[in-house]
């Protein structure tokens, strides 16, 4: 494999010949693999960049051609999102509190979040699992604002469901039609700047603020 981000653009983009090379050369094992990558992604705030939509994408694929199984991959996938996000809230709510009161975040700030995941907390965490990147952090920061663990965990599952269900169910019908069986390359692509918008705009928004101010 090349190294560098041109070798990394490689692989992101033939995801799916990796995948099934993968599933070939180390069977049952590329379960564990892909339960690891997705609970890296949904539960350390540092691995907020991991390609999740289109490895579920990708997988659903491999299992509508009989490479790969969907229970399985159900089971295991949904249960990496669930941990990973609960993780995600206890780091959160154990040590995110430590970011307040300091130079860069105000307890000001923390009120308003508490309030704002006391209204929306439940909306926030469901959607926040298709926004890439962001969903890294949603977690997190309802572990700060306190919100209900029992509240969250409903969600969580929730999310985990629609989120993880439905980009392998997706897959597994989608990649039978022929155009896209043929154009799976720009499928990937497409996702993978889906998944750059959400962060691409809040940095514009963010710079607008500031220039404004």
């Amino acid at each position: 494999m090349n190294p560098g981000w041109p070798g990394l653009l490689q692989q992101l983009l033939h995801f799916d010949q990796y995948l099934a090379l993968w599933v070939q050369h180390y069977g049952l094992w590329i379960y564990l693999a892909l339960f690891l990558i997705l609970f890296a992604e949904t539960g350390l705030v540092v691995t907020p960049i991991l390609p999740g939509d289109s490895m579920l994408f990708v997988c659903g694929t491999l299992a509508g051609a009989g490479l790969m199984s969907l229970p399985w991959l159900l089971l295991s996938l949904m249960t990496a999102a669930v941990l990973g996000d609960a993780l995600n809230y206890y780091l959160g709510h154990r040590y995110g509190i430590c970011l307040f009161g300091g130079r860069w975040l105000r307890v000001a700030y923390l009120r308003r979040t508490e309030a704002f995941y006391e209204r929306h907390g439940g909306k926030a965490v469901v959607i926040g699992r298709f926004l890439p990147i962001i969903r890294t952090f949603v977690p997190f920061v309802a572990g700060i604002a306190r919100m209900s663990y029992a509240r969250f965990l409903r969600f969580n599952l929730l999310g985990a469901l629609l989120w993880v269900g439905g980009l392998l169910l997706a897959g597994y019908f989608l990649g039978a039609v022929p155009w896209v069986k043929s154009h799976l390359n720009l499928v990937l692509v497409s996702l993978i700047l889906l998944s750059l918008l959400p962060a691409a705009w809040t940095g514009l928004q963010g710079r607008r603020s500031r220039r404004a101010d």
